[in-house]
């Protein structure tokens, strides 16, 4: 049977997409080239086992707060730790972050109020949906204003707000996920986001780890009369026969099939940094130094705000940092059904690099963790090449889908008012590489799909024009 459309690449965006079309009424086939479905949202026995571990993604707070994840409801149980972060410091108690936004206001004490009038005034639906939607009209005028007031600056410019290292230091630790120099423009929208959705929606893992996430979109995509096939690479477009194709796939890996310009401008996106990381077995809890840092789900270790803006200078200018700054996840704080203690971390790196960071990674955990090193049981590492192998779309180890600067994040991959559709009638974009960006959030699919019902009520003449 032909298919109305095919969809390339199964991580969240490639799911949501498929989902969407197959619910419209047309025959969709999505086709993955590794053996499993899901991009960045897999599960699997890296170390013993028994002992299940995220390959990729592993904290989802997108997943739930997401206007595409809301809608399509997946069939899986998010599960929360007692605490959503912490970020342990050298001087003192650790920061601990909570679900509850007063409880963190009163751990802040002297920069509760601050963190309230930043932070705080970010934790809202209609806000998340309008940067989620970065083209549409904002659902919160007023509010999108505030937060673009706060969010346009740098993050270091941000935390002057606060008073205290240790508020300092947790707002870096969250600006840090853009993988950016914290120096430059709208990191600190960065850090307001990740710290809003914290209050917002949590930062949960996937009851039995993130591959179930994508199971279950797999599976209700099948009831839909979805067809799959795995372990098959599409190299170019002229070997598929749909009249529609949805690329959940990073556009470089394509642009030989596009006219120019546009193939030229798909070849300039650049991307950012990578990861080298790191999953441990361990005979029992990370010993740290803060016994309430075990409550936690994520663990940003870099200590002060200013040892984390050189390290993350660093890595951004193409150097290994010595002492990086590392994001480490305790799934076994939230989710006890994986089979002991597995641990996660990654730090970033320059993107292509090759080098081992496990001393590094290790030495920062032992910093604030005496006696962690005789815990593991077994290790495991990926470099950015072999993360790159596990999926083609982290290009040098870039796990975020490109560079994050401020003109990256309104040219994703092209500068156009729907970076969604392309000149070729017919064929779409939805990976990471579009807005809104990485994570899983869904959205680029969410945005595919809608535009093409919305092609397909136009005159044959106009469509394909991105």
């Amino acid at each position: 049977m032909a298919h109305d459309v095919t969809v390339v690449g199964s991580g969240p965006n490639g799911l949501v997409a498929a989902i969407l079309l197959a619910r419209s009424g047309r025959r969709v086939l999505l086709v993955e080239a590794a053996g499993t479905f899901g991009g960045g949202l897999r599960s699997a026995e890296l170390t013993l086992p028994g002992v299940v571990h995220d390959v990729c993604a592993t904290v989802v707070p997108m997943a739930l707060a997401s206007p595409a994840m809301r809608a399509l409801r997946p069939d899986v149980e998010f599960a929360h730790p007692p605490v959503a972060a912490a970020h342990p410091l050298d001087d003192g108690p650790a920061v601990l972050l909570h679900r509850d936004l007063e409880r963190t206001v009163a751990e802040l004490g002297p920069d509760g109020r601050a963190w309230r009038a930043t932070v705080g005034t970010s934790a809202h639906q209609d806000l998340i949906d309008t940067l989620l939607s970065p083209l549409g009209l904002p659902r919160a005028p007023l509010r999108a204003a505030r937060f673009g007031l706060y969010g346009a600056p740098p993050a270091t410019a941000l935390a002057r707000l606060f008073r205290t290292g240790r508020a300092r230091a947790a707002f870096a630790g969250m600006a840090a996920h853009s993988m950016i120099d914290l120096r430059l423009p709208i990191t600190a929208g960065y850090g307001l986001v990740l710290a809003s959705l914290v209050h917002l929606a949590g930062w949960p893992v996937v009851r039995g780890g993130s591959g179930r996430l994508a199971d279950a979109l797999v599976a209700a995509f099948r009831e839909l009369g979805g067809e799959t096939v795995a372990g098959h690479r599409v190299r170019s477009l002229r070997e598929l026969d749909s009249p529609t194709v949805v690329l959940d796939a990073e556009p470089v890996q394509f642009a030989a099939d596009f006219p120019e310009p546009y193939g030229r401008r798909l070849r300039s996106f650049r991307h950012g940094p990578g990861v080298f990381k790191l999953d441990w077995a361990l005979d029992g809890p990370v010993p740290w130094r803060d016994p309430e840092v075990a409550r936690a789900g994520t663990v940003h270790l870099g200590g002060s705000l200013e040892e984390i803006v050189t390290s993350e200078a660093e890595t951004f200018r193409g150097r290994h940092s010595p002492r990086p700054f590392v994001l480490l996840v305790q799934p076994y704080a939230a989710d006890p059904t994986r089979g002991g203690h597995p641990l996660y971390a990654y730090c970033h790196v320059p993107n292509g690099s090759t080098r081992d960071m496990t001393a590094e990674i290790e030495a920062q955990i032992e910093r604030f963790a005496p006696g962690f090193r005789d815990r593991i049981l077994a290790r495991h590492a990926m470099n950015t090449a072999d993360l790159a192998a596990h999926n083609a779309n982290y290009v040098g180890g870039d796990i975020g889908g490109g560079l994050a600067t401020l003109g990256q994040f309104v040219k994703r991959p092209v500068w156009s008012l729907t970076p969604w559709r392309t000149p070729l009638p017919g064929v779409y974009l939805c990976s990471a590489s579009t807005p809104p960006g990485g994570s899983v959030h869904g959205m680029g699919g969410w945005q595919a799909a809608r535009l093409i019902a919305h092609d397909a009520r136009r005159p044959a003449r106009l469509r394909g024009q991105a």
